[in-house]
């Protein structure tokens, strides 16, 4: 009996080692139930299975066999299908895995910064959304939210939400841009539309880029060397990179005005508050003078505590902080934090608290892009341990302090969402080489403090996925930048300004297409509410460019222009029809002589060009249009589109490029 038990045991422990377990095969994330296949195209599926044995992919009975390397990997192409569906696809080794409910249809990624994360949710019943969310049942349209995520290195793997049916439900967390979008194209091509957002809020390009491509350009290298040697783990430079980040923090708060070398600082409760000023929180920065500034601001705001809380230990917690925070209780630190998009939770130690007046004292150091202590109100409050708590939202006092371009150099801190390469890494990477029809980009706010170097990283980063996914040059179409902040009385240079004209100089790469967004921003909101019109505009591009109908999908964009005496003429591309909106007179235009001073211009609209000129500028030799970050301007052609912002020079601006 004995030797028969041990024949069997060493016969089920030889199959087990040559046998994989049950459900052994994996596959990305990216592959679930509902999702959406690329039509028309190669489609390439991979995973990791036991190395030496074969794979067979079976779907609508065509199926292709593969063998698993020594590594375990393994993948196939199967052939172009047609647009259909539902399907199942089924993974097949020693046993079998079975994705359901698959459809074959048109893929876009969709990507870029928070305008892109944005959510049918986020916008509420504002321009009717929650109708649009009622009715958005679709078995056709199918949603993919790729999981907001860093690494130093490329992953062969991502978090999401998996593949979801769109309704009523599923589309609340969804992109409102990338929803719209696909809701549009669906109702021209009626076929399935699988939409895959991968965006993540308040970010560079340079961290959508991959270490392949930035290294051509050398400003890059030393950062890119300091990325593998801290992926590696190389003990003395991680020791040195912790020294350095604890030095900046040191010598950043000893150049702070708000940290004079004698006498008070400006986290003591008895400084002199006269010229401090009101300020909401939470809140992004739009008061005047910290509209484009970036660098540390002090709040600072008095609670009253009942006794009963006096000598007893509390937690102070906080809204996201963009992007470094230092933060104090009467005095006494309580910590800090450097991720911009993190709410903040701070324990008030006990001998802290006094009875009476207590002072919160935050420092917000904004390193580029907007700043600000901001979220949701219900997220600043005071609490104790028995759960009752304080507001602390509301007004508070601020104090502009020290600029960013005063600071100190910061080392780079490797997880935040912002060093270069990481988003490429853990958000693009995983996705490539699942098939798709294109790409649609919404990003370059992050961007407005280099926007000048923005012309080399944007075509850079569009050329970069292209080469990763081996797919031909692609469509890729993006939004220009919404108007934002308050308008300007008189013409004056302007990052914002700078950032739309690098976005319009990509038009130059092949198989792009522009959406203009110039009038339908909000000078309060960098998340402007209107994402239908983003998405609807996006769609006449693809519509036209990549699915072949015939419909307008761009406003005039700058052609060239000709010298007339003292006026200048505009010619324009897509000009048919130019018209004023609103039928006010033409406004957005300056004009500028060999001084390089602008002034507003009179603007006349001749046919399907523009004369423009100025009383006070007799020869002149530069126009611009739209040239600020919120600009009052209305030329639009027959197709109610808008025109870009542009200008014919090529004058020094505030930005600076690569040295």
């Amino acid at each position: 009996m004995y030797r028969k038990f041990l024949l069997l045991s060493i016969c089920i422990t030889l199959f087990s080692e040559i046998s994989p377990a049950i459900n052994n095969i994996k596959l990305p994330g990216i592959f679930t139930n509902n999702m959406v296949l690329q039509r028309e195209k190669p489609i390439p599926i991979w995973g990791t299975y036991t190395p030496g044995e074969k794979i067979t992919v079976e779907l609508n009975n065509q199926a292709v066999t593969t063998t698993v390397d020594v590594n375990g990997n393994w993948k196939v192409i199967l052939p172009p299908f047609s647009a259909g569906g539902p399907y199942q696809l089924n993974i097949i080794g020693h046993d079998t895995l079975s994705f359901t409910n698959v459809l074959v249809g048109e893929v876009w990624i969709c990507s870029g910064q928070s305008n892109m994360a944005f959510s049918m949710n986020e916008i509420g019943d504002k321009y009717d959304y929650g109708k649009e969310i009622a009715e958005a049942n679709n078995f056709n349209i199918r949603l993919f939210s790729v999981e907001p995520m860093t690494a130093a290195k490329p992953q062969p793997d991502l978090q999401g939400s998996g593949w979801l049916v769109c309704d009523s439900t599923t589309v609340k967390y969804f992109s409102a841009v990338a929803y719209f979008f696909g809701k549009y194209i669906y109702q021209k091509i009626e076929v399935p539309i699988g939409l895959i957002n991968s965006s993540y809020g308040g970010t560079d390009i340079e961290a959508w880029t991959s270490a392949a491509s930035l290294s051509k350009v050398k400003y890059f290298n030393p950062t890119l060397d300091a990325i593998i040697k801290f992926s590696n783990n190389d003990s003395t430079f991680l020791q040195e990179y912790f020294n350095q980040k604890n030095e900046w923090k040191r010598s950043s708060l000893n150049s702070d005005p708000g940290f004079p070398k004698s006498g008070i600082t400006w986290k003591d409760t008895t400084i002199d508050l006269t010229d401090w000023k009101k300020i909401k929180v939470p809140s992004l920065w739009d008061q005047d003078d910290l509209v484009e500034f970036n660098g540390s601001v002090w709040y600072r705001k008095e609670i009253i505590l009942p006794n009963d809380w006096l000598g007893k230990d509390l937690v102070l917690n906080m809204g996201p902080i963009d992007d470094i925070d230092v933060t104090w209780f009467n005095g006494v630190e309580l910590g800090s934090g450097e991720l911009w998009d993190k709410s903040r939770q701070y324990i008030v130690p006990a001998d802290a608290v006094k009875s009476g007046k207590n002072l919160i004292t935050i420092r917000c150091i904004d390193t580029g892009g907007p700043g600000g202590v901001w979220g949701e109100a219900d997220q600043y409050y005071l609490s104790n341990k028995l759960g009752e708590n304080i507001p602390i939202a509301g007004e508070w006092l601020y104090k502009k302090s020290l600029s960013i371009y005063e600071f100190p150099k910061r080392p780079i801190s490797f997880d935040n969402p912002n060093c270069p390469t990481v988003l490429f890494n853990a958000m693009i990477s995983p996705l490539i080489p699942f098939a798709i029809r294109g790409v649609i980009w919404y990003q370059g706010e992050n961007n407005t403090f280099n926007a000048l170097q923005y012309r080399t990283l944007f075509p850079l980063m569009i050329s970069d996925w292209r080469t990763n996914w081996n797919q031909g040059n692609f469509p890729f179409y993006f939004v220009q930048l919404a108007n934002y902040m308050h308008s300007q009385n008189e013409p004056s240079e302007d990052t914002w300004a700078e950032l739309r004209e690098a976005q319009l100089n990509t038009l130059k790469v092949e198989n792009t297409g522009m959406a203009v967004a110039i009038d339908i921003g909000d000078s309060t909101d960098i998340h402007p509410k209107n994402k239908r019109e983003v998405g609807y505009r996006l769609s006449l591009i693809a519509l036209n460019k990549t699915y072949g109908f015939k419909n307008p999908y761009s406003g005039p964009i700058y052609k060239s222009y000709k010298l007339e005496g003292s006026k200048i003429r505009i010619y324009f591309n897509h000009a048919e029809g130019l018209k004023i909106k609103d039928n006010k007179i033409l406004m957005g235009f300056s004009v500028a002589g060999s001084d390089h001073k602008f002034y507003w211009a009179n603007a006349k609209i001749d046919k399907n060009t523009v004369l423009v000129w100025s009383p006070k500028v007799s020869k002149p030799i530069a126009v611009r249009y739209a040239w600020a970050s919120n600009p009052l301007c209305n030329l639009y052609n027959s197709f109610d589109l808008p025109a870009s912002p542009f200008r014919t020079d090529n004058w020094e601006v505030l930005t600076k490029d690569f040295e």
